[in-house]
C-alpha cells in the first residue's frame, strides 16, 4: 500500500499530477480539483497522502491533500456502483465536508449535482454510507470559502452550460493556468468551450 508520496512536482496534465521522488520513481497521481488549484509551481516539493486502487487491468493513484480525504475517498469506493472516478468527481465537485454532509443529511439533490449521479445512485451511496461517515472530519486552515474552482463553475451553469461540461472545462483551465482567480478561471473556461463547440 501507498499511503504517501513526497517529491517534486514534475508536471500536470488536468487532473493528472506527476510527482518525481528522491528515489528516482516518477508516480503519476489522479487529484480532485482542489489538489490542482493548490499545487506549487512545477520543480517545488509536494506530499500527498494516496490510494492505490488496483484492478485487474490497471493499477491507479490517488492523491489528497488531507488524510481526512483519503480515508474519505476509501469510504466511497465501499458503496455499490462508486467507483475511483466517481469518488475523485464527488469529492473534486463537492469538496470533502459537503459530500460528508450530503449522505449525513440525505441531501440528494446535492449529491445529484455531480456528473455520473443519479438519484438511484444518490441514495444508494446515503443509505450505504450513512452510518460509515459520522466519525470523519476533513482537517482545513482558515475559514472556508468557496474556491475559484466552485465559483467558476456555478458562474458557467448560471450561463446555461451543463454541471458536467463546467466541470470539466473548470478543471481544464485551472490546470492549464494554474490561475487561483476566480474570473481568470471562468475567461479560461468559456475559451475552453468556445474551441469545443
Amino acid at each position: 500500500m501507498i499511503a504517501a508520496i513526497r517529491g517534486t512536482l514534475a508536471g500536470k496534465v488536468d487532473d493528472l499530477v506527476v510527482v518525481a521522488t528522491s528515489g528516482g520513481v516518477s508516480y503519476e497521481i489522479a487529484v480532485p480539483l482542489s489538489v490542482v488549484e493548490n499545487l506549487p509551481a512545477p520543480g517545488l516539493e509536494v506530499y500527498l497522502h494516496t490510494v492505490l486502487v488496483v484492478r485487474e487491468d490497471s493499477s491507479s493513484l490517488f492523491g489528497f491533500e488531507s488524510p481526512g480525504e483519503r480515508v474519505l475517498f476509501q469510504r466511497l469506493l465501499a458503496a455499490s456502483g462508486v467507483g475511483p472516478r466517481l469518488a475523485l468527481g464527488l469529492i473534486s465537485a463537492l469538496g470533502g465536508d459537503r459530500v460528508i454532509r450530503a449522505v449525513q443529511e440525505n441531501d440528494l439533490a446535492l449529491l445529484c449535482t455531480v456528473s455520473g449521479v443519479g438519484k438511484k445512485k444518490a441514495e444508494r451511496m446515503v443509505l450505504e454510507l450513512k452510518d460509515r461517515m459520522h466519525d470523519l472530519e476533513i482537517e482545513h486552515g482558515p475559514a472556508p470559502t468557496p474556491s475559484a474552482g466552485d465559483e467558476a463553475i456555478k458562474a458557467l451553469v448560471n450561463l446555461g452550460y451543463g454541471r458536467s461540461e463546467a466541470d470539466d472545462a473548470v478543471r481544464s483551465a485551472v490546470a492549464s493556468n494554474g490561475s487561483a482567480e476566480t474570473p481568470n478561471v471562468i475567461r479560461t473556461a468559456l475559451q475552453l468551450l468556445a474551441k469545443g463547440k
